[in-house]
């Protein structure tokens, strides 16, 4: 039964190397009347989608990618972007503006947006095949006139001509996920690091499922939609997956983007004793642990920590200055602070049961202590649990002196250019406290963070999978993970002089053996 399950599985496996055109075909919009434009605006594209597609906004608007708001059933917290804190551009709250531009719909600027509104729904941002643009400071809204990229930048870009992106939309594609998810925190790279634009098309040393050499799976093979309703997130984890592969049109309430999904929790084939060892192994390691040996591999940078507190220092001129490493990537921001960045990086590895708990707007922090912004909880050994890898990401972020909460400064895009130029931490924070109406002392301070993100994309092939001797050894990848007991990392004194002596022994009796062998033969040859 264990073999027809497989060949079933793998036989689901080869149909989804279909092309995507085959498995999804759709009609040659160009052709549509409907979308031959001209088009003043965003909605008016959307208004001319929804007289065929006349469910899909309705679907959309209900997912989170809409609302950017969710309640985690395990903990009771209100998470997502809407309300949620990181170490990277701190807050959404006060600045909309800017941080909308990968929201999917139009206008979303502050508390006003109406959440309702089926026009608001951007259909292009997610289907657009090229040539479409949503900047930062234009609340969700494309270019509709040659607008410079960011105040004092020098470069600008064309208007989007939204009648011919609405002729040529399709299917979802690495690069319109990627457009968001491999930008967030401002820039390529910087959040997540394993994931950036090097995915695009990537070599298949760098993911063996996106690669154009092998399956060429797009985000949505694995984050597979219902009616919109993307599968897999980074707040709502299935960390343990411990069943067999789910075959093609089996109705199942699992999570369709885990690995087990595709693999089964037993996928070692081979010599039966060390395929064996190794499933055995997903018992306690994520697959991830051992088949991504490090991230931000594709030659773009992922930022490690974000200090700032040095924001503010201006340069003779008196303007904003940015400082550049080596290769041409910006370490300093004037606006922002101090970068480290870091390719190839080693992740560090952590028990997680998917359940994650968030430091919230109004939590009191320690701040004589570094504040962990989330934490990943897992009990060592426990069946739900798995030692995953993590990016841990440190930041220095400004605090509430006195009432000892994070703060959310208005640092995006505002109106006052001086001020932007200029940067304030004065009234960058009393502009935040005022915008999200959050208690606010007017004493600031700066404390350390961290932050952890789940590594799992950057799947390496098999034979660049981490061997035994990066885990087992003194000093191996998992030395700081507790409650395991590693052959080669961890020792016993009593059994170590156990096995000694009885090594010792069986050394003794072999030489015990062969000098009375040695006696027994010199006598014959006397006789």
């Amino acid at each position: 039964m264990n073999v027809f399950r497989r060949d079933l599985a793998w036989l689901a496996y080869l149909a989804l190397l279909l092309p995507v055109s085959l498995l999804a075909a759709t009609d040659d919009h160009s052709r549509f009347r409907q979308l031959q434009g001209p088009f003043a605006s965003g909605e008016e594209v959307t208004r001319a989608c929804l007289g065929c597609h006349t469910e899909a906004a309705s679907q959309v608007m209900a997912t989170r990618h809409w609302t950017w708001d969710y309640t985690n059933p395990d903990t009771g917290q209100r998470l997502g972007k809407k309300t949620m804190l990181n170490g990277f551009c701190i807050g959404d709250r006060s600045n909309e503006a800017f941080c909308q531009s990968c929201h999917v719909g139009y206008g979303w600027k502050d508390d006003s947006f109406d959440f309702s509104d089926e026009r608001k729904v951007d259909c292009l941002a997610c289907h657009n095949t090229g040539n479409y643009l949503k900047l930062a400071g234009l609340a969700g809204h494309p270019p509709l006139v040659r607008t410079e990229t960011s105040p004092g930048s020098g470069k600008f870009v064309d208007p989007v001509d939204l009648a011919a992106v609405a002729r040529n939309v399709g299917a979802t594609s690495r690069r319109t996920c990627g457009t968001c998810h491999y930008y967030g925190g401002g820039g390529d790279g910087v959040k997540h690091g394993d994931l950036d634009s090097s995915l695009n098309d990537p070599p298949r040393t760098l993911d063996v499922h996106m690669t154009s050499e092998g399956p060429d799976f797009s985000c949505s093979t694995c984050h597979v939609a219902d009616e919109h309703r993307i599968a897999g997130s980074r707040i709502s984890v299935t960390a343990s997956d411990p069943h067999a592969a789910i075959l093609r049109g089996e109705r199942s309430a699992r999570n369709p983007s885990t690995c087990q999904s595709c693999h089964g929790e037993r996928p070692h084939q081979g010599d039966l004793l060390h395929a064996s060892r190794l499933n055995d192994h997903t018992r306690v390691l994520a697959c991830q642990s051992c088949h991504i040996p490090a991230f931000a591999r594709g030659g773009v940078p992922t930022k490690m920590a974000w200090d700032w507190s040095a924001a503010g220092k201006m340069n003779a001129e008196g303007k904003p200055f940015l400082t550049r490493d080596a290769d041409g990537h910006v370490v300093y921001d004037s606006r922002k602070g101090d970068f480290l960045l870091a390719e190839n990086v080693v992740p560090d590895y952590v028990w997680f049961d998917g359940t994650v708990t968030y430091v919230q707007p109004d939590t009191r922090i320690d701040p004589d202590s570094r504040v962990p912004i989330n934490t990943f909880h897992g009990t060592p050994g426990a069946a739900d649990a798995r030692i995953w890898p993590v990016k841990t990401f440190h930041s220095r972020q400004p605090y509430d002196l006195v009432h000892r909460t994070l703060l959310v400064p208005h640092t995006a895009l505002p109106d006052d250019t001086a001020f932007w130029f200029n940067f304030d931490w004065a009234k960058a924070l009393q502009a935040g406290a005022d915008a999200t109406g959050a208690p606010y002392s007017g004493q600031f301070g700066f404390v350390d963070t961290q932050m952890l993100w789940p590594i799992t994309h950057m799947v390496a092939p098999k034979e660049q999978a981490l061997d035994c001797a990066q885990c087992h050894a003194a000093k191996g990848r998992l030395a700081a993970v507790p409650g395991i007991w590693l052959p080669g990392k961890d020792r016993n004194p009593l059994l170590d002089r156990l096995g000694f002596g009885l090594a010792g022994l069986a050394l003794l009796g072999v030489l015990l053996h062969a000098m009375l062998r040695g006696i027994a033969h010199a006598r014959r040859r006397r006789d």
